[in-house]
């Protein structure tokens, strides 16, 4: 059976049957454009309650928000009732032990004090995550966050979550950039009463937190826990990439940097960068000048605390680092493990010109100079170069007349340190450097080189004979 010829509207001449059909039709349309109305109700109704559900849900966040500040005031309550059954019960002690005649004010105050620690070790909660112990109920609610995870407070600027309102009131000062409180000595301000507090020590010099095992001080308590893992040998955080232990977890995060080659802090004046912002500040001394520590010995200044430390072994000429090999002493540990190099044969740094060998890379450095022509050096009173910056110092003496190395048994000086030494074997008597065909000894090297020569003069004689 064939389907059905879609109904056409016949052309017809009756005007009754046109009259019927145009009735029709404007039904149809009556009805079409009805089912468009109704489509459009249903929309705004969808809308309508869409927009109810979310006024609902920004009520019950509302809701939510004062049950929270509610549940804040409620603990603070608890805390105040807390306190005022200590002050009951205190006035109850004080009542019970009576000052007596003669009774000490101290002795009364140590009491009290003695009383509120046993009430509160009495009274205290402990967390049965890790065993820690707290004076009150809220403190331990507090503190269960940090087991749970639980996070409801977060910042609307960066995401940053945190465990109560306080603390996230805290933190969007740094977004507002508010700093409330200032310091009444030098003016700097603060996001928090604690920092101000922390602040101040360094102009008090109070340092109140003590280690029981060897005494030092600290103006944090932080400081104290990380300064103790020292004692207790405890390192915590250990480094994935090459295993390496640290104390405190922001040297790890300083380490981490060594692996992944991050230099964040950066010299606006030569480009060098730093993984440290003290390494950054330290460098930019040779920008500036500025040379804080002083010898009170001869009153030079130096850059750096390190370069003080090796100047000031010059005046005491002490030299703790002694060679196990040849016996010979060094004032600095470095010296001595480059020294060691004479007798391992170790030279690791080569000359790729000419396949030169060195102990040390900045040997190598200062050579490479001679093949590149680079003399960076420069005087100021002669336009002369060098190659090197000692060089340079050396040189500037024939100007300034600067004599700086004095003889500890005439008081004559020199400008430089080897003359000193050659003039003092005059007054010791040394003769340190020894010819190996005779056993002649001499005070200053060049004589034994000029002696050599009556042996080799002695040999081409008897060279000659034969």
């Amino acid at each position: 059976m064939s389907d059905p010829e879609p109904c056409r509207m016949k052309h017809t001449e009756d005007p009754e049957e046109q009259r019927d059909l145009m009735e029709v039709k404007e039904e149809c349309e009556e009805l079409r454009e009805v089912k468009e109305e109704c489509e459009e109700l249903s929309e705004v109704e969808e809308c309508e309650e869409l927009s109810e559900v979310k006024e609902e849900r920004e009520e019950l966040s509302e809701v939510k928000e004062e049950c929270e500040e509610l549940s804040e005031v409620k603990e603070e309550c608890e805390e105040l009732s807390e306190v005022k059954e200590e002050c009951e019960e205190l006035s109850e002690v004080k009542e019970e032990h009576h000052v007596k005649t003669g009774e000490k004010l101290l002795s009364r105050s140590k009491t009290n004090s003695t009383y509120l620690k046993k009430r509160r070790a009495e009274k205290s909660t402990t967390c049965t995550q890790c065993g820690k112990s707290f004076t009150r109920k809220n403190y331990l609610k507090r503190h269960m966050k940090i087991h749970t995870g639980q996070k409801p407070f977060t910042c609307d600027q960066c995401g940053k979550s945190f465990t109560s309102k306080h603390y996230h009131k805290l933190h969007m000062r740094v977004h507002t950039g508010e700093k409330l409180f200032t310091c009444d000595q030098c003016g700097k301000s603060f996001t928090q009463s604690s920092s101000l507090i922390i602040h101040t020590r360094i102009h008090t010099g109070e340092k109140p937190f003590t280690c029981d095992q060897c005494g030092r001080s600290f103006k944090q308590s932080s400081s104290l826990k990380g300064h103790m893992k020292i004692h207790t040998g405890q390192k915590p955080f250990t480094c994935d990439q090459c295993g390496k232990s640290f104390t405190l977890k922001h040297n790890l995060e300083l380490h981490m940097r060594v692996h992944t080659g991050e230099k964040p802090f950066t010299c606006d004046q030569c480009g060098k960068s730093f993984t440290q912002l003290s390494s950054l500040n330290i460098h930019m001394r040779i920008h500036t000048g500025e040379k804080p520590y002083t010898c009170d010995q001869c009153g030079k200044t130096f850059p750096w605390e390190s370069h003080l430390k090796r100047h000031l072994t010059f005046h005491t000429k002490e030299k703790p680092h002694v060679c196990s090999v040849c016996g010979k002493s060094f004032s600095l540990l470095k010296s001595l493990h480059v020294h060691q190099k004479i007798h391992t044969g170790v030279r690791e740094y080569m000359c790729f010109e000419c396949e030169k060998t060195f102990t040390t890379a900045n040997c190598l450095k200062l050579h490479q100079r001679i093949h590149t022509g680079e003399k960076p050096y420069k005087c100021s009173h002669c336009d002369k170069r060098f190659y090197q910056s000692s060089h340079l110092k050396t040189h500037e003496r024939i100007h300034t007349g600067e004599k700086p190395y004095k003889c500890s048994h005439c008081d004559k000086r020199f400008s430089l340190s080897s003359t000193l030494k050659t003039h003092e074997t005059i007054h010791t008597g040394e003769k340190p450097h020894t010819c190996d065909q005779c056993g002649n000894s001499f005070s200053i090297k060049s004589r034994l080189k000029i002696h050599m020569k009556i042996h080799a003069v002695e040999k081409t004689r008897l060279q000659y004979l034969v």
